[in-house]
């Protein structure tokens, strides 16, 4: 697992939907962060990342493990607006806030996935209860394991510190790659 001690960067979202204010990682300190990277159009992430991320903010007390979706959008931006994801959400009774992942003009990689590194969707990042990131994974990842992960958080003093900075980091030319039920940036 990933742990790191340095400040996580903010998220960057242009539009939060199932919020009723802007979420942001400081109003989250104190709990476990679950954060679901995702697209309405990548399979893996209908098939695999939400209803994952839905079991876990149904199974974790939200006072101790908060769950937001990010909608971070690196290809076919035309027919994933604002409005269609708010049907999306609806249709697959996402109750969770989800933010719009703020679009980069001289990029198709959007700012949050930049800041964060993730190398495509789904991904999913836990964060700490002092709001430091602790695991990072792109693809899919076993209810199991990341339940372990987020239980072995939970029983975490709060103030425990944790460091190694072994985090990677991905070339993102902005070609697109899906296989295996995951889309991807880079190379």
């Amino acid at each position: 697992m990933n742990t790191s001690t340095r400040i996580s960067p903010p998220l960057q979202a242009s539009q939060w939907l199932n919020s009723p204010k802007p979420v942001t990682l400081e109003g989250l300190h104190g709990r476990v962060l679950v954060l679901h990277a995702f697209q309405m159009l990548c399979p893996g992430c209908v098939s695999h990342g939400l209803p994952q991320a839905l079991r876990i903010h149904r199974l974790f007390p939200q006072d101790r493990v908060a769950v937001i979706g990010l909608h971070t959008v690196f290809e076919h931006h035309e027919v994933m607006g604002p409005q269609a994801l708010r049907v999306f959400l609806d249709e697959y009774r996402i109750p969770f806030p989800v933010g719009i992942d703020q679009a980069d003009s001289a990029s198709p990689i959007p700012l949050t996935m930049r800041a964060y590194e993730l190398r495509g969707t789904p991904s999913v990042v836990v964060f700490d209860r002092m709001g430091r990131v602790r695991l990072s994974h792109f693809g899919q990842i076993d209810d199991l394991q990341l339940g372990a992960v987020i239980g072995q958080l939970l029983a975490e003093a709060p103030s425990a510190t944790k460091s190694d900075d072994s985090s990677t980091s991905a070339d993102r030319t902005g070609t697109t790659t899906c296989a295996d039920g995951a889309c991807s940036v880079g190379a």
